[in-house]
């Protein structure tokens, strides 16, 4: 019976929180593995003790404190919700904490080297001006590298500086684009885009040199490449420009707010962690050009 509770809660997220699929995805196989362990025991039967031991049994495997809190998460929004539908009476996981860890601060590039990185593909051909444009694009807006590679041509508006995205949980935002990143953009569609699709077509933005729609692996190896040929020595992903992004923009006097609403993120508390980089850097500069550091 268990399974088909399970079953329940993830067409809940599918069809009433528009959940994105790889969410779902995760949802499964966290709450799959948590329901093996708990055999033929009913989840109105879940008590602390068993949460307990199960994240016990996680820590003892070599699981880690962050996939051991996203575990608990799980299992906490699927026994809210047997008891929001009354499946059940009680929340056995109100009273447990999450596993404490280090807070991992994410990479950031200076100034100096996204400007290096952004100058990295020379020349005027079609490849070279699409990966201007994708890295303009993408430091300039902090786009997941999932949604700069499923942009369509009309969700970007260049005339009036913005584009709308689709992020988690199916949620559409509008993000300011800003010049350099209009200009490079103008320029790949000027004749870049045409150059590459030949005699095709595709709704997509950025498209690879086949003509079709570009996968997030194929951007991550440009981003590598780019790097490269930048004397980038930092082990650097698409992601890096997103942190990069966010980072910049809070060291420069932007409000955690509006940079939690540029990024997409549901949670306030998410955006928090680029506060911690920007004090973090403080201490380093202060350790370092301080007669007294």
């Amino acid at each position: 019976m268990s399974d088909a509770y399970l079953d329940i809660f993830l067409t809940h997220l599918t069809v009433e929180k528009g959940a994105a699929a790889n969410t779902i995805e995760a949802y499964s196989r966290d709450l799959g593995k948590y329901l093996d362990y708990l055999g033929g025991t009913p989840l109105q039967q879940v008590r602390p003790t068993h949460l307990a031991d199960y994240l016990s049994l996680l820590k003892g495997k070599g699981i880690s404190p962050r996939s051991r809190a996203r575990a608990l998460s799980a299992i906490r929004t699927l026994h809210r919700f047997l008891v929001e539908q009354g499946y059940s009476e009680t929340n056995p996981t109100s009273s447990t904490e999450a596993p404490k860890g280090i807070v991992r601060l994410p990479s950031v590039l200076s100034g100096r080297e996204v400007e290096a990185l952004l100058a990295a593909p020379q020349g005027e051909g079609a490849i070279e001006v699409r990966d201007r444009a994708m890295l303009e694009l993408l430091y300039a807006t902090g786009l997941r590298v999932s949604e700069l590679v499923g942009l369509k041509l009309a969700e970007v508006n260049l005339p009036a500086g913005y584009l709308m995205t689709v992020g988690k949980g199916s949620k559409e935002r509008l993000v300011p684009i800003g010049q350099s990143a209009c200009l490079a953009v103008g320029h790949y569609l000027g004749e870049a885009r045409r150059t590459l699709l030949g005699e095709g077509e595709s709704r997509f933005l950025f498209v690879s040199r086949l003509g079709d729609g570009m996968s997030r692996q194929a951007f991550w190896n440009i981003v590598k490449r780019r790097a490269l040929e930048a004397g980038v020595v930092k082990n650097i992903s698409p992601h890096t420009l997103r942190h990069s992004f966010a980072t910049h923009l809070l060291e420069n006097g932007a409000d955690l707010r509006s940079v939690q609403i540029m990024l997409g993120h549901a949670d306030l508390s998410s955006t928090q962690i680029y506060t911690h980089v920007t004090r973090e850097r403080l201490k380093r500069l202060h350790a370092e050009k301080h007669p007294r550091g």
